[in-house]
């Protein structure tokens, strides 16, 4: 009777392990700058939409205090005094009266229901209204300071988008 050979078991050497890391480790550091240039992509459209959002925003009540529809103070430039103002309900100017079945929120307009906030800005537990740079209308283009109103918004943030542009000048 012939004697069977013996069948070693054999696992992995350490020449394949570290071949094996290599490309594992090869792998991640080029999907790791991949998925930070997404990430950043992802967070500059969720700016320029905030930034649309809140500019419409603005509009709106600049156009609701131009016709009428809210109260405007002779002299003001009829932009919201902040931009909380924005998202809270707002006594028309001119309510009427469309008898008993009229409810109290058909004499009120809410320009936004929520504002954005900055997807740049650090801090998650800051309002969304304190993550934003205002402009007012009185000061100058080339040198935006908040004021007595809000004309315009930017991002708080010092860093540079994709394309080499400062989000604050956005």
């Amino acid at each position: 009777m012939k004697a069977s050979p013996s069948v070693a078991v054999r696992g992995f050497t350490l020449i394949e392990l570290l071949i094996t890391l290599a490309l594992v480790g090869l792998l991640a550091s080029v999907a790791l700058p991949l998925y930070e240039v997404s990430s950043t992509r992802f967070k500059e459209a969720e700016l320029r939409q905030a930034l649309r959002t809140i500019r419409a925003g603005l509009d709106a009540y600049k156009a609701a205090t131009d016709s009428g529809q809210l109260p405007k103070v002779a002299g003001e430039s009829g932009f919201p005094p902040t931009l909380e103002v924005l998202t809270q309900p707002l006594e028309l100017a001119n309510k009427r009266d469309f008898g008993s079945n009229a409810s109290e929120a058909s004499k009120r307009m809410v320009i936004l229901r929520q504002l954005p906030r900055d997807p740049f800005f650090p801090d998650r537990q800051v309002p969304a209204e304190q993550t934003w740079n205002t402009r007012a209308y009185a000061s100058r283009a080339d040198d935006p300071q908040p004021g007595d109103d809000v004309f315009d918004v930017s991002s708080k943030s010092s860093r540079l988008g994709l394309d080499g542009t400062a989000y604050s000048s956005w």
